[in-house]
């Protein structure tokens, strides 16, 4: 699998689980202290920031043979 679409799956991921967060808080907890524009903002800010550090780390990680 290349580095990109790895990146690219680990970042959903990421977005995925921001989202089902945010809506465990609505339906158990208190409810969102922002609104769902909001909630979809940080989930692609996140998801964004997971992908380009797995991008950035999977390199390093297989140059030393961790991966």
């Amino acid at each position: 699998m290349s580095r990109e679409r790895s990146a690219l799956l680990w970042g959903a991921i990421g977005l995925l689980v921001v989202l089902v967060g945010g809506q465990a808080l609505v339906l158990v907890g208190p409810g969102l202290p922002f609104g769902f524009a909001g909630l979809f903002a940080l989930a692609v800010l996140v998801g964004v920031v997971v992908a380009a550090a797995s991008y950035g780390l999977e390199h390093r990680l297989t140059r030393k043979g961790q991966a």
